[in-house]
């Protein structure tokens, strides 16, 4: 496959050439099978937006490390704050003795968080983590055991959190049984029939009349759900959430794991509907690619477990520290944010021109440069098409660039790609994906 590239590097090989069909090999005789691969390509080197692989393949990147990358591959002054971190101390735990990044981290969590309550924060290391611990938190803080969460949820991995995850395969499929306790309510996603108001009437009934309001420890919910198809919650229904937890004295969980630092055009996606949640988890693009996760959120709140009830071996380590505190002075800039912004709008508009070209393009969505669209077989029946989709999946990583998927159905295409992407490379790898939309359909 011959690749036309506007940053004048062609494809050197077929994808997947010849070192990587030797690694696919080598991992199929030493890795679990149950860890998953998007793309048959093994990565040698990244940089800003794009990728080279280790047949020396340049591929545009559009996954950001599912979210990750907001701040791009190796931005130097992370990558410098890690090497002068790693000469200086790797790892203590900071339940053994302190160290000043650790607390650095939690007080520009703490001054970054939406809301005018004052803010405290713990770090842990995945986002599947910080969800478990926003529950053990709200649990200590209300004396209370039931968690509400949705439809369309993705949380985690963990056994709580597969609990609260929506999907059932490939998720959950062989693990269970899951943690009790946890309530599922409607999401409100008006392109497959559940209006707000539905989703509304729903988490009434089920908080008032199958739960009981007073057993209610926790709302929990994505701002706009990520594995479950990118679909933004109206903001009337964030505000919605925000009155009952405070009606019921429950604590309003906002789950900002990959909505977080930037990738819906705000800092925090809670901050366009004018909601203070009580407790907000963090994680992805927070440490540049790091493993660093935190909980933030009000310090009456966050303060409730007793000492030592919270932590982790690798929680808050110092490499992840060092690399969080120089992602996030570059991504809470106003100037990054705006970049984004602006890519947002000129990938959606690109991404309404394309359904107005292929009906197959059921709905287009998200929230700044946190977009999709949603494949289908047909625009009145709304039938989901998971091989359509498979089929411009491949047909784009064949000419150089990396795509993610996602949705319940498995037939959304979303955009993640490194916010500091140019102009140039945005354009491409928008033609790119056109290209492989026109050539699926052929």
């Amino acid at each position: 496959m011959v690749n036309e590239s506007v940053r004048g590097v062609a494809l050197k090989t077929a994808i997947p050439g010849p070192k990587s069909i030797e690694l696919a090999n080598r991992r199929t005789a030493a890795v679990a099978r149950g860890v998953g691969n998007g793309i048959p390509v093994y990565v040698a080197s990244a940089h800003g937006a794009t990728v080279t692989d280790v047949d020396g393949n340049v591929l545009l990147d559009f996954t950001g490390g599912i979210g990750v990358l907001n701040a791009g591959h190796t931005p130097a002054g992370v990558c410098g704050a890690i090497a002068a971190q790693a000469s200086q101390l790797v790892h203590i735990c900071f339940m053994v003795a302190g160290y000043e990044g650790y607390v650095a981290v939690c007080e520009e969590l703490a001054r970054l968080a939406p809301g005018p309550t004052p803010k405290k924060a713990a770090l842990f290391t995945s986002g599947a983590e910080a969800l478990e611990n926003a529950v053990k938190i709200a649990r200590a803080h209300t004396g209370r055991d039931a968690i509400v969460v949705f439809s369309q949820a993705y949380h985690g991995r963990t056994n709580l959190t597969l609990a609260m995850t929506a999907s059932h395969a490939p998720y959950k499929t062989g693990f269970g049984p899951f943690a009790p306790e946890i309530y599922r309510s409607l999401f409100p996603y008006a392109y497959r029939g559940v209006t707000e108001e539905a989703a509304l009437a729903r988490l009434n009934e089920l908080v008032r009349q199958e739960i009981g309001p007073e057993r209610v420890a926790a709302i929990v919910i994505e701002p706009l759900c990520g594995e479950g198809g990118f679909i933004p919650v109206p903001f009337g229904f964030m505000r919605a959430i925000r009155a009952l937890c405070d009606e019921i004295g429950a604590v309003f969980v906002a789950d900002e794991v990959q909505t977080g630092f930037g990738r819906t055009g705000t800092l925090f996606a809670c901050e366009q509907s004018d909601v203070e949640p009580d407790l907000m988890t963090v994680a992805k693009s927070m440490a540049a690619g790091m493993p660093l996760s935190a909980v933030v959120g009000k310090a009456a709140i966050v303060d409730a477990p007793l000492p030592g009830g919270l932590g982790g071996t690798y929680g808050g380590n110092p490499l992840a520290c060092a690399a969080a505190l120089e992602a996030m002075k570059t991504i809470a800039d106003p100037a990054f944010l705006a970049r984004g912004r602006a890519i947002g709008e000129r990938v959606r508009a690109r991404f309404e021109a394309l359904a107005g070209r292929f009906p197959s393009l059921g709905d287009v969505r998200g929230l700044g440069p946190m977009l999709a669209f949603e494949l289908v077989k047909d625009r009145a029946t709304r039938e989901p098409d998971a091989e359509l989709t498979s089929r411009i999946y491949a047909r784009a990583y064949e000419r150089g660039l990396m795509l993610v998927k996602a949705g319940t159905y498995h037939n959304v295409i979303r955009f993640l790609a490194p916010l500091v992407i140019s102009d140039d490379e945005l354009s491409e790898g928008l033609a790119i994906l056109e290209a492989a939309v026109a050539a699926a359909h052929a």
